[in-house]
């Protein structure tokens, strides 16, 4: 039996500490991984946020000399401003 599609591809997931996207490189959230977790939170907007926020001090506290304000940025700035 062959696997769908879907589940050959490698999810975007980060990898630590750099918060690096397995699949594709790229600094995590990706594009691919933010369509994904739009999804996967589709009703719950707030728990989404408060997971990339999580994720996110996570993140800071493995990378202490990064600026915090330019992380906050990258893992929340993208979220829809409704709901």
């Amino acid at each position: 039996m062959t696997r769908p599609l879907f589940a050959r591809r490698r999810p975007h997931t980060h990898t630590r500490p750099l918060f690096l996207c397995r699949a594709c490189g790229a600094k995590w959230p990706c594009q691919p991984a933010r369509l994904v977790l739009l999804h996967m939170y589709r009703d719950d907007r707030q728990g989404l946020r408060l997971h990339l926020a999580r994720t996110m001090l996570t993140a800071l506290a493995d990378q202490p000399d990064s600026d915090a304000l330019t992380l906050a940025v990258h893992f929340l700035g993208w979220l829809p401003r409704k709901n």
